[in-house]
């Protein structure tokens, strides 16, 4: 096993699927746990105070983290967070399929940021944080490509914050990705592996 069996439970403060799947997939034994936060009010405060679009993701990563770690003390636990900047316009997910359409249209042709916070927490201890932020350049698709692609997608398309999912149809709307794979997904998952190595949580 790459994690010693005395080593800390391991917490993801997200519901996110694909987040799950990626530490899944990687052979950690964890448990998620979704931690509620109004992230529209942090974003729109942050906003009114300054913040760039990475010390907000990180300060709603931190939030989520702490919001699980107040409960579970002795736990080690990831918060992320993920906020898609466009021409310094910031994306939240789509509510329903006509908000999501809007947003790909809004992206089409255009190159844009998804700025990646990944944290961890252990009781009122911040230990470490990362923010990754890949590239992604969308294509001038046609009108019907993007027809086909919302029809086929469905309610998929608002569960995630830029209406695409890069591990299926998604990659289709692309012309370059630069930066971590799993990152894109939404957990810059190489860094948090170092840091779990460094730490005896996993094995070095």
């Amino acid at each position: 096993m790459i994690q010693p069996p005395t080593g800390p439970r391991l917490l993801l403060a997200s519901a996110s699927a694909s987040r799950k799947a990626l530490l899944q997939q990687a052979g950690l034994r964890f448990e998620a746990v979704a931690a509620q936060i109004d992230e529209a009010s942090v974003k729109s405060a942050a906003r009114a105070e300054g913040a760039t679009a990475a010390e907000t993701a990180l300060l709603l990563a931190d939030l989520k983290a702490a919001r699980i770690a107040r409960r579970e003390p002795d736990a080690l636990v990831i918060g992320c967070d993920q906020i898609l900047v466009c021409e310094e316009r910031w994306f939240d997910k789509p509510a329903d399929r006509a908000e999501a359409r809007a947003h790909l249209i809004a992206l089409r042709g255009r190159a844009h940021t998804l700025v990646t916070a990944v944290l961890c927490r252990k009781g009122e201890q911040r230990l470490w944080h990362h923010v990754a932020t890949p590239r992604l350049v969308m294509r001038d698709y046609s009108d019907a490509f993007l027809d086909t692609y919302v029809a086929a997608e469905g309610d998929a398309l608002t569960s995630t914050v830029g209406a695409y999912r890069l591990e299926g149809l998604g990659v289709h709307l692309f012309d370059a990705v630069v930066g971590e794979h799993a990152a894109v997904l939404g957990l810059p998952l190489l860094p948090l592996l170092g840091f779990l190595r460094q730490n005896r949580v996993l094995l070095p």
